[in-house]
C-alpha cells in the first residue's frame, strides 16, 4: 500500500468513525478499475469542512469555500471534499458558490463519467451514478450531462479531455467531441500556466502524437500553439522526407520517443517549426529549400514556451536543441576539437535522441547518429573538455599578454590544440603560445 493511500483510509476510517459517509472518488477509482495504480487519493464525504478539520488538526483549510480541506501527515497530504453541487461559472474556471449535498448530485456535477465513480474504502464496493464503469470496458470518454454546459463551466476540461483519452487510448464520445470543437474558442480564458500543464502531461504521454492529432482536429491548438498549424501542408523535398509534409514528420518523430523527458518530447515538436516561414522553391534544385530555419525556429520556439509560461530553463534547452539540430549534418567533417566541443552540451544526450527520431521519420538515414555514438564511445575515456593547461593569469605574468581579447584567443587556441591531442601538459603548452607569440 502506498504511503498516500495508507493516509487516505486512515483518514476514511476517521471520518467513518465520526458518523460519515466516506468514499475514495475520481481518479483513484478510475486508475485501480484500469488496474493502473493511482498517482493521488481524493476522499468524498458528507462530513462538512469545519467538521473535517474538528478531526484533523493537522489540516488546512486551502478550498473551505469549495468544500475541501487538505488532510497532511508525514509529508503526504490529500484532499477531503465535502459532497457538494455547484453554482454558476461566471469566469469559466470555478464556481460563484456551492451547495453541499448527496453522492448522487456530487458525482453529476464532475467532467466525464469515468471520473465520476466512487469507491467505498472498506469494502471496495464501486458506486456508480453516472454509467462510469460501462464507458470504461468500453473505453470511451463521455461528459457528464449536457457536454457543452461542462465545458462552459470550466473550459480547462477541454485540454483535459484531450488528456485522459491520449493516456487511456480511449475514443471521445461523440456528442462530447462535438461540443469540444465547438467550444474549443473557450480555452482562451484559460491561464497559460495551466494550459501548459496539461499541454506537458500530453507530450509526456505514450500516444503523445495521437493527442497532438486530436489537439488540431478539435481546434484547441490554435487556441494556444498555432504555430503547428502551418506545418499542416509544407512540402518538403520527397527524396529526404518520403512520409509527407512537415507536420507528418513532426507526428511520427513525436511518436518514436520512448519515455521522454519534458524538454526532449518539446524540442521535437518544434525542430521544424522555423520551415513554414522560411520555405522558398529552387527553381535550379527542383525542390523547396528552408535556409536556416534552425535559427528561426530556435526565436519561434522561445517566443512559444514563453507565451506558455515554461521556466526559463525549459525555454533556453527546448531553442537551444532546435538551434543545433541541423549541425547533426556535419559531424563527420567537425575537427576532433569542434566535436568535441559539439557533444559537450549537458543536454547532449537528448539532442542525439532528437537527431535519431528526426531521421526515423524520413528517410532513415542514421550514419550520423551511429558516428557519434561511436565516438561518445571512443572519447569515453577522459573528459571532452578536460581541464585547461594555461589560464589568463599565466599569460598575463608569463608572456606579458595584455589584457583585452588575445587573452581569450590565446587559451582557446591552447584548449583546441589540447583536444586534438597535440598538447598534454603545461610545458608543451608554453611552447606552444611562445611560437604562436612569435608569430
Amino acid at each position: 500500500m502506498s504511503r498516500q493511500k495508507d493516509l487516505a483510509t486512515r483518514t476514511a476510517h476517521v471520518l467513518r468513525e465520526a458518523g460519515h459517509m466516506v468514499y475514495f472518488a475520481g481518479g483513484a477509482v478510475r486508475d485501480q478499475l484500469l488496474a493502473k495504480e493511482p498517482k493521488d487519493y481524493d476522499l468524498a464525504t458528507s462530513a462538512r469542512p469545519e467538521e473535517v478539520q474538528a478531526l484533523f488538526t493537522n489540516s488546512d483549510a486551502v478550498g473551505e469555500h469549495f468544500g475541501v480541506i487538505i488532510v497532511k501527515d508525514e509529508g503526504e497530504v490529500i484532499e477531503v471534499a465535502t459532497f457538494r453541487t455547484d453554482g454558476s461559472y461566471k469566469d469559466g474556471r470555478h464556481p460563484e458558490a456551492v451547495q453541499f449535498s448527496s453522492p448522487e448530485e456530487d458525482a453529476q456535477r464532475r467532467d466525464f463519467t469515468i471520473n465520476g465513480l466512487f469507491q467505498d474504502p472498506f469494502s471496495g464496493e464501486i458506486i456508480d451514478h453516472v454509467n462510469g464503469r460501462a464507458d470504461l470496458k468500453n473505453g470511451i470518454l463521455r461528459a457528464i450531462g449536457e457536454a457543452q454546459e461542462r465545458f462552459e463551466e470550466d473550459a480547462l476540461r477541454l485540454l483535459r479531455a484531450i488528456r485522459f483519452a491520449t493516456l487511456t487510448g480511449f475514443t471521445i464520445e461523440e456528442k462530447t467531441w462535438t461540443a469540444l470543437r465547438e467550444c474549443a474558442p473557450l480555452l482562451s480564458q484559460i491561464s497559460p500556466e495551466r494550459v501548459r500543464d496539461e499541454f506537458s502531461l500530453i507530450m509526456l504521454a505514450e500516444e503523445r502524437a495521437r493527442g497532438l492529432d486530436l489537439l488540431v482536429e478539435s481546434g484547441l491548438i490554435k487556441e494556444f500553439l498555432p504555430e503547428v498549424l502551418d506545418l499542416i501542408g509544407c512540402e518538403q523535398p520527397p527524396q529526404w522526407h518520403p512520409e509527407g509534409d512537415v507536420y507528418v514528420h513532426s507526428r511520427i518523430a513525436l511518436s518514436l520517443l520512448k519515455a521522454p523527458p519534458l524538454h526532449l518530447a518539446l524540442a521535437v515538436l518544434l525542430h521544424d517549426i522555423g520551415k513554414p516561414p522560411t520555405q522558398a522553391w529552387d527553381d535550379e534544385a527542383q525542390r523547396f529549400r528552408f535556409n536556416a530555419h534552425d535559427k528561426v525556429g530556435e526565436k519561434m520556439a522561445q517566443k512559444i514556451l514563453r507565451r506558455l509560461r515554461y521556466p526559463n530553463h525549459t525555454v533556453d534547452e527546448v531553442s537551444f536543441m532546435v538551434s543545433r539540430h541541423m549541425k547533426f549534418m556535419h559531424v563527420k567533417e567537425m575537427r576532433t576539437a569542434k566535436l568535441k566541443r559539439f557533444m559537450a552540451a549537458e543536454c547532449f544526450e537528448m539532442e542525439t535522441e532528437l537527431h535519431r527520431v528526426d531521421c526515423d521519420s524520413s528517410n532513415g538515414f542514421r550514419e550520423n547518429y551511429d558516428f557519434v555514438r561511436q565516438k561518445r564511445e571512443d572519447f569515453a575515456k577522459e573528459p571532452l573538455i578536460p581541464a585547461p593547461l594555461l589560464s589568463g593569469h599565466d599569460l598575463i605574468q608569463d608572456f606579458d599578454v595584455p589584457h583585452g581579447p588575445e587573452i581569450g584567443k590565446l587559451l582557446t587556441a591552447v584548449q583546441t590544440e589540447q583536444l586534438e591531442g597535440r598538447l598534454s601538459d603545461r610545458d608543451s603548452a608554453y611552447a606552444f603560445v611562445k611560437e604562436t607569440l612569435s608569430k
